[in-house]
């Protein structure tokens, strides 16, 4: 009996033990990040909301927090996006279709998507950070009816650091949305925008500031200039959502590596309003 059968066939008493998973495609989007499609033992749905991660266990090898890029809008598959970065995510970019790992999850608060119905939404992604992004952009196509402007600002560091072109491309395409790229560096062969993320807001159109809410996902050096343009623009702390990146260890606030002040990211997180990210000093 290998790892993985001998924990379908367990049952499942703590919350630190995997269930498993099996890989259903591999694509790879950049030289560091690679697309993996995912589904749980037995088709069951993973039951996430967007925003929220998992922890994925190779054994042998260890654990890593990675955020779904996928909606739970697209079916009982789901999809993470995996940078190359250490020993673990590096172990993880040799799987292949039909290949099985344990996932522990899905963790954090995600975004209240209900809540953001009914208003504009403007979802802001910087680098890595539209991959969780997507779950949100995903939904929001899904359910178009259920929201008023759609516009997605997308900014990284050169052309080759671009994710999901293809689903860039054709949300570009789309009528459903307003998509705005740019990048830091161009080459000779980028024709697109340049600039820092912040640079696309001057083409926003108008935005009614009491039915708009906000979506705020990268690094956070990139939270503060962000939220200056949408406060410019009279957006309210409370309407302003973003979501954290900070180096997850359990999931489930026990051991205290993503502690900020007296919150845990994985389980207070990762999505906080600017509202109470301005009482987290350490947040940004």
């Amino acid at each position: 009996m290998t790892v993985i059968e001998s924990m379908e066939a367990g049952v499942r008493t703590s919350p630190y033990v995997s269930t498993p998973a099996r890989v259903l495609d591999v694509e790879k989007l950049t030289d560091l990040e690679t697309l993996f499609v995912l589904e749980m033992g037995h088709g069951r749905a993973l039951d996430h909301r967007p925003g929220q991660f998992v922890q994925a266990w190779m054994p042998g090898i260890g654990e890593s927090p990675i955020s779904i890029c996928s909606s739970p809008t697209r079916g009982r598959a789901f999809e993470l996006c995996v940078r190359r970065v250490g020993e673990v995510t590096s172990h993880f970019h040799r799987f292949r279709p039909g290949d099985e790992l344990g996932v522990r999850g899905p963790y954090g608060n995600g975004f209240n998507m209900r809540s953001l119905e009914g208003h504009s939404v403007v979802v802001v992604a910087g680098g890595l950070g539209l991959a969780p992004a997507r779950s949100v952009i995903q939904y929001i196509i899904d359910r178009r009816d259920h929201f008023d402007q759609f516009h997605v600002l997308y900014g990284t560091k050169t052309p080759a650091d671009v994710l999901f072109r293809h689903d860039l491309s054709l949300w570009r395409h789309s009528a459903l949305m307003n998509v705005m790229v740019t990048v830091d560096r161009p080459d000779e062969q980028w024709r697109g925008r340049s600039g820092v993320v912040t640079k696309l807001f001057a083409d926003l159109p108008p935005l009614d500031p009491d039915r708009t809410s906000a979506v705020v996902i990268g690094p956070p050096v990139m939270f503060k200039f962000v939220v200056i343009e949408l406060m410019a623009r009279s957006l309210p702390a409370d309407r302003i959502f973003c979501s954290l990146e900070r180096r997850m260890k359990c999931g489930v606030g026990k051991c205290g590596h993503c502690q900020i002040n007296s919150e845990y990211v994985c389980t207070d997180g990762p999505v906080f309003t600017y509202e109470r990210m301005r009482s987290l000093p350490e947040a940004i």
